[in-house]
């Protein structure tokens, strides 16, 4: 009678000493598959690039810097990078053979789908039963980019030196790079690329820089001073003027000139520099003429259209038009 007791305690005690080895491998497994498993890796990397935490993703990424910029690779201009990532889905983990795995990270940007495999390899344990899974190590990509005729760009928000109008920067992955120009009197429109890859780059991202209409406006200003200051003389040949008239006539009442159509400035870059295309307008001649040998008077009502150049220097503070008339 007791040694049946003590049969039901001790199977009572294997059996819950067997619920506990049970409870605690399938807490083992699933603590190493949530906790220590390799798309948490991946996890823990994307929350670093959504905090600007440049530093712990690299870490993360076990990751290696190129020779290049690092102006993207912490603080604002990282978060910046990351907040373009929408609609973001971390797969599970799955085997590539040997100790390694791949974890295929989806996101948009822009509307647009993208996939990002994470290659990861087992390195070791921790704490005995606990799988210590590290990023396979890689060298960040680079994204090259160029602004026209300007020494500065502004990246994801950021103030960028462009030396010679052009500069090369390190990146982390995935991300997206958005990178324009804007100043008073020169801009270039946003362009925006999409980093997927680990082992390169978007390829280059060429920044056309062009007059704003703030300097468009200022140097038609400008060229309608000159050619109001042109009418008003009332000669056939203004002086350093693109327009006049010959004739052999006599003059026989005032000489007026107005301006019918004034030239709309187009502001190109050339050389490093920037230039005014060649400029063309129209003027109205009116005034009376006489015959030397008849005597007669004829009323003159002339257009005339007319065609010359002009220099540009801006700077900072000040716009210098500068009319160039060849006779």
């Amino acid at each position: 009678m007791q040694s049946s007791r003590v049969i039901r305690v001790l199977a009572a005690w294997l059996l819950g000493l067997m619920l506990a080895i049970a409870a605690a491998i399938t807490t083992v497994t699933l603590v190493n598959t949530q906790v220590f498993g390799p798309h948490q890796q991946v996890e823990s990397y994307l929350e670093a690039l959504r905090q600007g935490e440049g530093e712990r993703a690299l870490g993360l990424l076990n990751a290696t810097v190129p020779d290049a910029n690092a102006a993207l690779l912490d603080g604002p201009a990282l978060q910046r990078a990351a907040a373009g990532m929408e609609d973001v889905t971390v797969a599970q983990p799955v085997s590539t053979g040997g100790n390694r795995a791949q974890v295929d990270v989806t996101y948009t940007i822009d509307g647009a789908e993208h996939t990002t495999p994470m290659l990861l390899e087992k390195t070791g344990t921790e704490w005995l039963f606990f799988s210590r899974w590290e990023f396979v190590p890689a060298t960040l990509p680079t994204v090259e980019v160029s602004v026209i005729n300007q020494n500065e760009a502004t990246l994801n928000g950021t103030r960028v030196l462009m030396p010679e109008g052009r500069n090369r920067f390190a990146v982390f992955y995935p991300a997206e790079i958005e990178a324009h120009y804007t100043s008073e009197f020169f801009a270039a429109p946003a362009q925006t690329v999409a980093v997927t890859d680990r082992q390169r780059g978007p390829g280059n991202v060429n920044l056309e820089t062009a007059a704003t209409p703030a300097l468009r406006e200022a140097v038609n200003a400008q060229l309608k001073t000159f050619l109001d200051g042109c009418a008003k003389q009332a000669v056939f040949q203004p002086t350093n003027c693109p327009f006049g008239f010959e004739t052999e006539r006599r003059v026989a009442g005032p000489i007026t000139w107005s301006i019918t159509q004034y030239p709309d400035a187009k502001i190109e870059p050339f050389n490093g520099g920037w230039v005014i295309s060649p400029l063309t307008g129209t003027v109205q001649l009116k005034t009376s003429l006489q015959d030397l040998f008849t005597g007669v008077i004829e009323p003159v009502d002339l257009p005339q259209e007319f065609g010359f150049t002009a220099r540009l220097a801006v700077t900072d503070e000040e716009i210098t038009v500068t009319p160039v008339v060849e006779y």
